[in-house]
């Protein structure tokens, strides 16, 4: 499924399957399992951590032991932080007293106030037991635009000096997502204990889009609506899409995001 849904996203692919497996496969992880996911909006970030749930849990984002956060909806005043604190722990603390095996989802962690999320350390390492609760089997998913406009950057670069995109490697990314997303007053994880204890098994960049990528969007989106799949409209929904850089217009500025509504246009 992610091979055939997930466009143009190779390193996610690797990354995810080699940590979910790994993860699952073993009976007694030492540690939960933490992945961060990077990118620009509508290049799958949502997309895959809400697969990931689907298939492993009954229910997908419904079950009572998937949970998600948003700053904006569960944290939006900066002067509530220290209640915040105390919420969300006790709130993974009971979810995780209930299923050892819980999966916890934080969306847009560059719009967390920062220190906030550094409560769930102790959920996150490798201790034996936290609050009388074993919780190494639980499941932690970041997600976050930080770090979208260095791996852009990067991308357009190595295009540049002619290099596919299919070539680029994690080493190639990594330091200038951590840049981005780990030394930024911004971000949700800045000075985080996260980030210097190391507890972020896998850190996921999501690369921007072509336009062949885009037509693939349409078409899977044409046979998800039961629609027919007419090589114009494709080519009319792809060509209605900003692309950057200005000149270029090499990759789309808004991932697949807007596919799905734009295409009652077209058709």
């Amino acid at each position: 499924d992610l091979a055939t849904n997930v466009v143009g996203q190779p390193l996610v692919r690797q990354q995810v399957m080699k940590g979910v497996k790994e993860f699952l496969e073993n009976q007694n992880p030492v540690k939960p399992l933490v992945m961060s996911f990077h990118g620009s909006t509508g290049t799958g970030k949502t997309y895959v951590s809400s697969m990931l749930v689907r298939y492993l849990f009954q229910g997908g984002l419904q079950s009572p032991y998937v949970h998600q956060f948003s700053p904006i909806v569960h944290f939006p005043h900066a002067e509530q932080i220290e209640q915040y604190k105390e919420s969300l722990k006790r709130w993974i603390q009971g979810n995780l007293t209930n299923c050892g095996r819980s999966a916890f989802l934080f969306d847009e962690m560059d719009k967390m106030h920062p220190g906030l999320i550094d409560v769930i350390i102790p959920f996150l390492g490798p201790s034996w037991v936290v609050y009388g609760t074993n919780y190494r089997k639980a499941i932690f998913i970041f997600i976050s635009n930080a770090g979208g406009e260095q791996i852009n950057k990067m991308t357009l670069d190595l295009w540049r000096a002619r290099k596919d995109r299919e070539e680029i490697s994690l080493q190639d990314l990594a330091p200038a997502i951590s840049k981005a997303v780990f030394e930024n007053p911004q971000s949700g994880f800045w000075k985080s204990g996260i980030i210097n204890e190391h507890l972020i098994d896998f850190v996921v960049p999501f690369l921007p889009l072509k336009r062949h990528h885009v037509k693939q969007c349409v078409i899977s989106e044409l046979i998800q609506q039961g629609l027919e799949v007419r090589p114009d409209v494709v080519q009319e929904v792809a060509d209605s899409i900003p692309y950057f850089p200005e000149e270029e217009k090499i990759f789309s500025s808004t991932g697949c995001k807007t596919v799905a509504s734009r295409i009652s246009f077209f058709i």
